[in-house]
């Protein structure tokens, strides 16, 4: 019996102390909130990202270009202090991450990516991202983008039962890096989609976030709720 007890102890302190196998972070607006799963896929933009909301560097940007049925965008740090109608979207942190792009992540809604100038490397901006809401698409309606605008890209049958049953925007794929997904609280990208919109897109109520990141036991939890095993240590 002394020897059944010891093993379950062990069990239960492994368990308590496993690591999770994914980061996730948490957005946090007027809107409502979302929890993001970060991509071990693309460790440059993972451990970007991570950093930067570690550091609080996100904590009062704005999204401050939205366009329903495409994306919300944010993350311009000269959105913190920028008056009412300024025009945004051109601040930066003086580097870019290299692009990552991977066949298996791809533009769905609620996918995490990485906004960019239009620089021939298509390296990412360091902090501006966008979360996509998208639109559904029809088999004939891929098959002409893919045609028109994805520069003989093309959509496989997996991707394109994500497009036509959940939506996306898939003439961004391998364009701009995908490197997480909402995998909570899809519903605040759908409100701030539909805010009254100024001037290059910009909402014409600020709406802030404020991002964090989950500690292990939050994330453990979430990874057993999608069915994700941890890393045990």
């Amino acid at each position: 019996m002394k020897k059944y007890l010891g093993l379950i102890l062990i069990f239960l302190i492994s368990t308590a102390s496993a690591k999770p196998k994914h980061d996730f972070v948490r957005i946090k607006t007027n809107k409502g909130e979302c929890i993001i799963m970060l991509y071990n896929q693309t460790p440059k933009h993972h451990d970007n990202f991570l950093k930067l909301a570690k550091e609080g560097f996100y904590n009062g940007t704005l999204f401050h270009r939205v366009i329903q049925e495409f994306m919300i965008q944010g993350g311009d740090p000269n959105s913190k202090t920028a008056s009412p109608g300024q025009a945004l979207g051109s601040g930066d942190l003086g580097y870019r991450v290299p692009a990552e792009f991977r066949d298996s992540l791809f533009h769905k809604k609620g996918a995490l990516a990485a906004a960019r100038d239009n620089n021939p490397e298509k390296a990412s901006s360091a902090s501006q991202f966008y979360i996509v809401q998208g639109k559904k698409w029809s088999d004939a309606t891929l098959d002409d983008i893919q045609q028109k605008r994805m520069n003989g890209v093309i959509v496989p049958e997996a991707h394109r039962k994500v497009y036509k049953e959940l939506g996306g925007t898939p003439h961004l794929d391998q364009n701009y890096t995908v490197f997480g997904e909402v995998v909570q609280g899809i519903e605040m990208v759908d409100a701030i989609a539909a805010v009254e919109k100024g001037t290059s897109d910009r909402p014409k109520e600020d709406i802030k976030m404020e991002v964090s990141v989950l500690k292990k036991g939050e994330a453990r939890k979430i990874e057993k709720q999608l069915g994700l095993k941890t890393n045990m240590l």
